[in-house]
This record gives structure tokens, C-alpha cells and sequence, in this order.
């Protein structure tokens, strides 16, 4: 199966991150990531939360729940081992040698993230691609149409509980709009007859 490694960038933004999972859940592809990966989703799950008006201790205590629940229920998902390799690629910024590491030792064969120029490929092993977010769900929704429906479908199930009520036709849009996932949603909707 097709592993990636999912980076900090893209797992905090909530619907975004639920489709991306929901993809991994439907087995379109693998996801993977370390547990620095989940140190930092939680710092910025928390400060995310509190822009938005959320009092501290109920942020943290939110966040802390997000990264139990993906702990708990993706505890295959997390690499470890990683360490020795962390220094060695001579990334631009030191402080993402950790996201390369954890990817090569947990057999990954993207990266997907929204800060591409923090990895130039002059500097990951060969056999390592690193894409944004829009880019590979359309590559995944290409390879899996089927699997990406049924997570839209689940995404629209689980929703109302934290958030909003979605529908379908609204969870595409918030992907099309908000993560400009546009080619993957088009793609979807083509699909499954959408016009």
C-alpha cells in the first residue's frame, strides 16, 4: 500500500485533516507520522483553538483529546526509530529533519505538507516526493474515487458532534474553498455525478 507521511501543516487544519485520515481509514493510501508530528499538532491545535476564542484549559484539554483519539485509534500510523537519522539531510530548516527521518524509516514515499520549500529535493533520498495537500488528495482521489466518497460520507456522519452539521455538497465546498482542494473535488464530483 502507498505510505505517506502526513506533517504538522496539514493535520491541524480539522476538515482537512478528517478527509486525509478518512482516506487512510477507506484504504486509498497509508498514513503515517511521529510523535514529534503529534507534540507539534498539539501545540498548534491549542493555539489554533484559543485564536478562536476557546478558554486555555478547555483548548489544551481539546487538543489532548485530538492526539489521544489519533494515538488510540492510528497507533500503527506512528513511527519510531527515527532519531539517528534526524540531522542528516541538510534540510534549510533544522527543525524539519525530524518529518524526513520519521518518513524514510517508516517506508514512506511521500511527504505531503504545506511548507514544499522547506524540503528541496536536493536534499531527500531519492525515492522521496514531497507534495502539498490539494495535490496529493487529487492523487489519491484518482487512485481511490470510491474510497474518497465514502470519506466524504463519513466525514457528513461523524459531523454536528464539535462542529457544524455538513452535508455532502457543503463538505466538498469547505475542502474546495478553504484547503484548495479544487481538482480533488472536482474529480469527486465527476464521480459521482456532480455537475
Amino acid at each position: 500500500m502507498f505510505v505517506a507521511l502526513l506533517d504538522t501543516s496539514l493535520l491541524w487544519p480539522s476538515l482537512q485533516r478528517d478527509f486525509l485520515l478518512s482516506l487512510h481509514i477507506q484504504g486509498a493510501y497509508r498514513a503515517i507520522w511521529s510523535e514529534a508530528i503529534l507534540d507539534e499538532l498539539d501545540f498548534h491545535e491549542t493555539a489554533k483553538l484559543i485564536r478562536r476564542g476557546v478558554a486555555e484549559s478547555e483548548a489544551v484539554a481539546r487538543a489532548a483529546h485530538l492526539i489521544l483519539q489519533m494515538r488510540t485509534h492510528f497507533a500503527d500510523s506512528i513511527v519510531s526509530g527515527w532519531e539517528p537519522l534526524e540531522g542528516t539531510f541538510g534540510l534549510p530548516d533544522p527543525n524539519d529533519e525530524h518529518i524526513v527521518a520519521a518518513a524514510v524509516i517508516g517506508g514512506a514515499e511521500v511527504i505531503v505538507t504545506q511548507n514544499l520549500r522547506d524540503f528541496p529535493a536536493g536534499r531527500l533520498p531519492a525515492h522521496l516526493e514531497v507534495l502539498s495537500a490539494a495535490i496529493f488528495a487529487r492523487n489519491t482521489v484518482d487512485l481511490s474515487p470510491r474510497g474518497a466518497i465514502a470519506a466524504i460520507d463519513e466525514i457528513v456522519a461523524r459531523s454536528g458532534r464539535i462542529g457544524p452539521v455538513l452535508t455532502r455538497k457543503g463538505a466538498l465546498e469547505i475542502l474546495e474553498q478553504r484547503y484548495a482542494m479544487g481538482e480533488a473535488v472536482a474529480a469527486m464530483r465527476e464521480w459521482i455525478g456532480f455537475s
